[in-house]
């Protein structure tokens, strides 16, 4: 089994591309590694690199990779221990700065919107106050209508008892003229001397 991971890390490195040889690569985090005269596991100890430490890979070989480091040391590694992630002690301060920048502009945010909320609720309570008023006003004004509706009816009746009114005076004042009027024509012609007939004399 061994043989096998050892034949198939083999053939990884030689299928993979040369251009990303001289990629930079960083060591895992969390861990300090062995820098070894050769590759494998029985070479001479040459140093050590603290995890995160960046360097720049230049070969693969059955699961040991060939690096240079910051200090110009070329050694070898577990193709393991190394990662093309950025070391996390090098995205740490870019992270932390991030944060401090997110941090200030939520607490921006946050400013920003409670005033826009104060505005809101300003504008909202001004404009609560105009509906009251105006739902108190056309109360009053709907109440002032009925008044005047009511004694626009008051006067109507009014009106049509003075027109039933003025229509029986005048039918009594024609009933009055009407039966002087009768009375006259009796009355007058017994009051009035009767004209004697002229007597002819030749008769």
């Amino acid at each position: 089994m061994k043989h096998f991971i050892s034949f198939f890390l083999l053939c990884l490195t030689l299928i993979s591309p040369i251009a990303n040889a001289e990629k930079t690569h960083y060591i895992s985090d969390n861990l300090f590694t062995y820098l070894l005269k050769g590759p494998g596991s029985q070479y001479r100890i040459i140093g050590s690199i603290n995890a995160g430490s960046p360097v720049t890979l230049l070969k693969k070989d059955n699961g040991y990779s060939r690096i240079t480091d910051t200090k110009g040391r070329t050694g070898w590694v577990e193709s393991k221990f190394i990662s093309t992630n950025i070391a996390l002690q090098e995205r740490l301060p870019a992270l932390e700065a991030e944060l401090t920048t997110v941090k200030a502009r939520l607490a921006e945010a946050l400013t920003t919107n409670d005033d826009k909320n104060s505005d809101l609720n300003s504008a909202l309570a001004q404009r609560n106050s105009q509906i009251n008023k105006l739902e108190t006003r056309n109360e009053q004004l709907q109440n002032e209508l009925t008044i005047a509706q009511d004694e626009v009816r008051s006067l109507r009746a009014k009106i049509d008892t003075q027109k039933d009114d003025l229509l029986m005076k005048w039918f009594t004042y024609g009933g009055i003229v009407a039966g002087i009027g009768l009375l006259l024509g009796l009355i007058l012609p017994h009051i009035t001397p009767r004209r004697r007939k002229r007597t002819n004399g030749w008769a």
